[in-house]
């Protein structure tokens, strides 16, 4: 049946992001609806995050669109161009390549929920706030290379 009963899809806060910048997803909850539904061209997943959670570190990807569609609650998207409250149905679209850092915060003392699309690559992923970049096939490093301890 296509439709799909997210009681039975595992939720997970689990993050590869070294010691020191994972404290801000502790509170990002999701589940892999695409993997959990058969779906292999694109992801999808079900994202809560509670009040004071961040969605990732602020990043953008040289080859990975992203799509979100915010479901409840609120959240604020942090961009180059500044700061945009998100509530329930806005969306927001990240073209790959393009060089504009985001990332969702819940500043508020509610849950919020979102959806997330993408096309999962194993391409560079950049993080301009902080001492972190994703180079491909090596995983998470400092801007310099070096790994962290």
């Amino acid at each position: 049946m296509p439709k799909l009963d997210l009681d039975t899809i595992p939720q997970t806060n689990a993050t590869g992001y070294p010691p020191e910048y994972a404290g801000a997803v502790e509170g990002r909850w999701y589940r892999r609806l695409g993997s959990a539904s058969g779906l292999n061209e694109f992801g999808v997943s079900h994202v809560t995050l509670r009040p004071g959670a961040w969605s990732s570190q602020r990043h953008w990807h040289e080859g990975e669109d992203e799509f979100v569609v915010m479901l409840s609650g609120e959240a604020v998207l942090v961009d180059d161009e500044g700061e945009h409250v998100m509530r329930a149905g806005d969306c927001a679209a990240f073209p790959r390549g393009e060089a504009n850092g985001h990332v969702l915060q819940n500043r508020g003392d509610a849950d919020c929920v979102f959806v997330a699309v993408g096309r999962p690559s194993a391409s560079d992923c950049h993080y301009p706030d902080i001492d972190m970049h994703l180079f491909e096939g090596q995983g998470f490093r400092r801007k310099d290379g070096s790994g962290f301890d």
